[in-house]
């Protein structure tokens, strides 16, 4: 798993739908997961950390939770399936933790209101994120080929800052 943060909502050119952008902490993988205009006022409002005068759903969800020492622990977005992302959130009240299934941008509504970690699975990552530096990846799978095509056997040997693994 790796743990992201949110960077923000975006409109996609094309249609105006909202998108919540989730990026790595190198900043080089951002995750695009489309919802609609109310989860994106939602997650807004806790980025922009406004209180509304009455609790809206969210705000409902985390005094709930407050309320009852439940603390969410975190959410993982663990799937996508036909182009539809899915998660859990992880729910802890002293031993005892629970994950409950939940729409990615509800789960992320809810973790920026709680400051719960936000993880997303390789899979997903491998999956439907899209590059934000392709220059550092290019210059970092250069320098990886370069590596690989001055290494030589005696490299290897104990001694060169590798181990056989014998004793």
């Amino acid at each position: 798993m790796i743990e992201m943060r949110v960077a923000g909502i975006a409109i996609d050119a094309v249609n105006r739908s909202p998108i919540v952008l989730l990026k790595d902490g190198t900043e080089r993988r951002a995750l695009p997961i489309y919802i609609n205009q109310d989860q994106a006022k939602a997650i807004i409002s806790a980025l922009e950390n406004q209180k509304p005068p009455r609790p809206l759903t969210h705000d409902l969800m985390a005094n709930t939770l407050e309320v009852w020492g439940m603390v969410l622990e975190r959410i993982v977005i663990h799937s996508i399936q036909d182009g539809t992302f899915y998660a859990v959130m992880t729910i802890r009240q002293g031993e005892i933790k629970k994950d409950i299934d939940a729409r990615p941008s509800d789960a992320i509504a809810l973790a920026l209101r709680t400051n719960s970690a936000i993880w997303v699975m390789e899979e997903v990552i491998a999956d439907a994120s899209i590059p934000v530096d392709r220059d550092a990846d290019e210059a970092e799978q250069r320098a990886f080929r370069e590596f690989v095509a001055n290494l030589r056997p005696e490299d290897l040997i104990q001694g060169k800052g590798y181990s056989t693994g014998e004793a």
